[in-house]
Order: C-alpha cells, then structure tokens, then sequence
C-alpha cells in the first residue's frame, strides 16, 4: 500500500501481528473461495499486492505447487518475510508508485490495499497491466460507509459506545484520505480498467471471537489518536475493552466487498 506517514494501521506495531492473524481467519476462506472460483490451478504466477501478514501468500504457494509462483509485495514486508520459508518471493514495493513487478501474472490479488492508497486509480492501473491477457484480477476491500456499526444490536450503552468509538475511527481515517465508500465502487472501477467478466459479492461475519480480537487489537493501535484527537477519552477506551474483552458485545465487521475481472484476450 501506498506509505503515508499517518497511516493508522502501520505494520511496524506490536497489534499488527495480532490484526493480521484476526483477518486471516475471518477472511481466508472467502478469499480463497474466490480464487477457486477464478480457476486457480498448480503452476499459476501469482501477484499478492499490499500483503502484510504471511498467511495469504503461504496458502497461495502451496496451492499453485512448486511449479508455480507467488510473489508477495507491500511498503514493509517485515511480517510477510516469515513466508519466504514456504516458498514465497517477497518484494518492497509501492503499488501506487512503483511499476508492476515483473509478470506477467495469472492472479493478482489485494485485499484491504486500495481503500488506504492516496492514488488508487494508479495502483489499479499498475495491477491491471500485470496481468496477463485472460488473468484475473481480484480486488477485496470494505466498505463502512455501507454498514457503519460495529455494533448492529445496538440495545444498550455498552453497544452504544462500541459504535461512537467505531464513528470515531472511521473519522481518523478519513482524514487521512481513506474512502469510506470503496468497496462498492470496484465493479464500475474494474470494468472501467478495460476488465470483462466482472463480477462482485460481499460477505461481512456479524458475530466472532476473532472479531473481537481484532477489535481490540485495533482500538490499542490507534488508542493514542483518538484521544489526541479528542474523539474519545481514556477511560471511554478502557471501558470499552474491558467489555470487549469480557465478550459481551457481539461485534461485526464492515463488509468485505470481493470483486473480480479478467483481462481480456489479445494484445
């Protein structure tokens, strides 16, 4: 994803491995889903843009064999790093600024990239031309502008306040250029791009132990700015947490919109 120094998710945080590990296992099998649906098979080059965590990239090995490629890329590639074991290559790379690696790719994927990156329309670009001709593009990235609570049973004021500390969030991230709206706009976006056969669903868990340990992972990482900010106070934070923490919210994520394209055939 494109670096941007007031980026709230940034990489080099003690939470991020903890977040990585929360999406995995909230969004691994959708992801996958999508790629057996694209006709994924053993030998196919593979682009993993924007990746972070390892667990993607790894999968992705294994399930195009030695005879494949996967390449993982993003603006600090110290968590992807552990998947170069598993046969993964692993690259610095800036999607919006850079050129597109070397290809050209069967896949290529990025999963919660565009929506933090100032140029998107750059970085679609730069993916769509790595593509080869009958490649597929798949583009993941919420959307929480469409379903904005964290909270959809807001029925009491530990709820109340899980969704005013969400708003807030959602607000740091606007800030600092974030489209809220996203995730709704791939379709006309890839079609756009020159992509045929685009398609797009969206899937979002509304209740999962692993969505509080993302929550709380993500409260502690930008804890500090909201309170700078003065969107929230200390002890809201904390009182916040401890509920989390105690399971007694059911928390949702906002939806993953997944939507894919093919390049397509000739020059």
């Amino acid at each position: 994803m494109a670096r941007d120094d007031g980026y709230l998710l940034d990489n080099r945080r003690s939470e991020a491995g903890t977040r990585f590990e929360a999406l995995s296992a909230l969004f691994d099998d959708s992801t996958f889903r999508h790629f057996e649906a694209a006709g994924i098979r053993e030998g196919w080059r593979c682009w993993e843009a924007g990746a972070g965590g390892p667990d993607v990239p790894a999968r992705l090995a294994r399930r195009v064999g030695p005879a494949g490629r996967v390449l993982a890329t993003d603006i600090d590639v110290s968590w992807t790093e552990t998947a170069a074991a598993q046969g993964v290559e692993v690259l610095r790379h800036d999607v919006a600024l850079d050129e597109p690696p070397t290809g050209p790719f069967d896949l290529v994927h990025a999963r919660l990239v565009l929506v933090h990156v100032a140029d998107r329309g750059a970085a679609l670009r730069s993916m769509v031309r790595a593509l080869r001709p009958g490649g597929v593009l798949l583009i993941e990235d919420a959307d929480p502008a469409m379903q904005p609570l964290i909270c959809p049973d807001e029925h009491g004021p530990e709820q109340e306040l899980a969704n005013r500390l969400r708003g807030a969030f959602r607000e740091l991230l606007r800030q600092r250029g974030a489209d809220l709206a996203y995730g709704r706009k791939l379709p006309r976006l890839l079609r756009e791009a020159g992509l045929a056969e685009v398609g797009a669903d969206a899937y979002f868990p509304v209740a999962s132990p692993q969505c509080d340990v993302l929550e709380a992972a993500t409260v502690r990482q930008v804890r500090d700015r909201l309170v700078a900010a003065g969107l929230a106070t200390d002890e809201e934070i904390d009182r916040h947490l401890a509920s989390v923490e105690a399971g007694r919210l059911d928390l949702a994520t906002s939806p993953m919109i997944s939507a894919w394209g093919r390049r397509p055939p000739g020059p």
